[in-house]
């Protein structure tokens, strides 16, 4: 039963890789489609959200399958609850790249963000992309020191963030309420990308050594 628990795990491991590589690409097409109007890359990026979706059902299915057939405790009960925890993480990071690419989608053939914001979502698309990548060598490797390192990288993420408000809310924006409001939700978008990243990061600190990110600061 115990190899048999072990070659679950390896596969649930192997879905939250694809899943954390699919979602780094769904906000790398979005932003393509968000900066240069391409309706394809946001269709594109729209229809494949529920290959995240289906993945994210079988981590689930897979895990649950495993608590009810072996009752895992101690370490092997805390890596399945905690693959589930980051296959939610992951799944919502799927869901906020199709926002973005459902707001390029719905102003083309009109970008969806005007000029003056472009460096600012670019900057933020930089960010999450490398965050994302992390997150694909963290689950991959279980490297707590790199997971580590993801709330320090949130943190340019959340200066970008401040700098896109005051943009947008100084006297000279001459772009009205409305492209104001869609960079304010885009923006939030990445970030909220960004802070399901973190939290991936502390959940694999926690299945590695067993202590939450409090704990160890």
């Amino acid at each position: 039963m115990r190899e048999e628990f072990q070659a679950d795990l390896t596969e649930v491991s192997r879905l939250l890789v694809t899943m954390a590589e699919s979602v780094r690409a769904a906000l790398r097409k979005a932003t393509i489609a968000l900066l240069t109007a391409d309706l394809q890359a946001a269709e594109a990026v729209i229809q494949r959200d529920a290959d995240v979706d289906a993945v994210y059902q079988q981590v689930e299915t897979k895990v649950a399958d495993m608590i009810a057939r072996q009752a895992p405790v101690a370490i092997d009960l805390r890596r399945a609850i905690t693959a589930l925890h980051i296959s939610a993480d992951l799944e919502r990071m799927g869901d906020l790249a199709e926002h973005v690419a459902k707001t390029a989608a719905r102003r083309h053939p009109s970008p969806a963000v005007p000029a003056e914001l472009r460096p600012v979502f670019q900057g933020m698309a930089e960010v999450a992309d490398h965050m994302a990548e992390k997150i694909t060598n963290v689950l991959a490797d279980s490297d707590a020191g790199l997971a580590a390192e993801l709330e320090k990288d949130d943190d340019a993420m959340d200066d970008l963030e401040r700098r896109l408000f005051k943009i947008m809310l100084a006297d000279d924006w001459p772009y009205g309420a409305e492209t104001a409001i869609d960079g304010a939700l885009l923006g939030r978008f990445y970030e909220r990308y960004a802070d399901h990243a973190v939290n991936i990061g502390e959940h694999t600190i926690y299945l590695v050594t067993g202590e939450s990110a409090a704990d160890q600061a």
